[in-house]
């Protein structure tokens, strides 16, 4: 059986569902298990991820409309400085962003200026906590990206 590492965090839950309902769905599925890391348990703290992951993380941006202001990352910098530290970027397979439609531009902005400033592509996004849909579409772009990742760093 074949593993997949998830790096996300999530502050109001929806993000937690979002990987919980992806890890059952990968497991029964895909026969994949998942190694699920919730950067908020980890109080700021750093390892190494010595395999490939996919990162999953929801925006919060203080104010603005997501143009020409408001792209502020807040809440959610613990992620970025963990996918930062020890090189970890450059096991990062993707990014998969998360939002509320609601707020335009800048719904998964967040994922948007991580796929930016680290150099991982952006599978794809979700709003809220996802659908079924959504779980089947990321689940298999997971396993797909994860794939071509090993196979190009072999």
């Amino acid at each position: 059986m074949s593993r997949v590492t998830i790096v996300f965090i999530s502050l109001s839950g929806n993000t937690l569902s979002f990987v919980n309902r992806l890890t059952d769905y990968l497991k029964q599925t895909y026969s994949v298990e998942t190694r699920a890391i919730n950067i908020k348990t980890l109080n700021h703290q750093t390892f190494k991820v010595t395999e490939p992951f996919v990162a999953i993380l929801p925006t919060y941006l203080e104010g603005g409309n997501g143009l020409d202001s408001g792209d502020v990352e807040i809440l959610t910098t613990p992620l970025g400085d963990f996918i930062a530290a020890h090189d970890n970027a450059k096991r990062c397979f993707g990014i998969i962003g998360s939002g509320n439609r609601n707020f335009n531009h800048q719904y998964c902005l967040t994922a948007k200026q991580y796929h930016q400033r680290f150099g991982f592509p952006m599978l794809g996004d979700f709003e809220m906590r996802g659908t079924s849909a959504d779980i089947e579409r990321l689940a298999a772009v997971i396993v797909a990206e994860q794939d071509r990742f090993i196979s190009a760093h072999s």
